[in-house]
């Protein structure tokens, strides 16, 4: 009897926790998460394309804008990259590896009165320019910074 109560307790309880998740909107359809998703900045194979995907083809270049990723990156299949945006209303930060095959590596959404600042590991092919795209107040900026990636961990 005591299994059975156990079960039946286990089964409504995991039943409630869905039927709050449904009615908060955590349980969306797939086709209301992928809205967001910028398919043709993802699959862009030039920086040009993925900056205009973005909307930033006119940004302009920001001092507000911190990049803190390591000069030298030993292996570059996880190169560690963190961006700090210091302009006001930032809506989003973006990353960009120039030389990558696919140079759009992430994008992330910044919450209104949200800390604008994000962390992520990138893979890169080769020495290239990383740029970071900050769209702040319906404006584009950006800064860059070399990160230059050794074979073999040799510098």
């Amino acid at each position: 009897m005591n299994e059975f109560r156990r079960a039946f307790l286990k089964l409504t309880g995991g039943a409630g926790a869905l039927v709050v998740a449904a009615a908060s909107g955590l349980l969306a359809s797939g086709n209301a998460w992928s809205a967001a998703w910028n398919k043709e900045g993802f699959e862009s194979k030039a920086l040009a394309d993925a900056m205009k995907s973005l909307g930033a083809t006119n940004a302009v270049a920001s001092k507000d804008i911190v990049i803190t990723a390591p000069d030298i990156a030993e292996n570059g299949a996880v190169v560690p990259i963190a961006v700090t945006s210091k302009i006001p209303k930032t809506e989003s930060i973006s990353i960009v590896a120039e030389k990558n095959p696919f140079p759009l590596a992430a994008t992330f959404g910044i919450a209104a009165g949200a800390d604008s600042y994000v962390s992520t590991r990138v893979k890169m092919g080769q020495t290239s320019d990383v740029w970071a795209v900050v769209k702040a107040d319906g404006k584009y900026f950006v800064t860059k910074k070399e990160i230059k990636i050794t074979v073999g961990g040799c510098g």
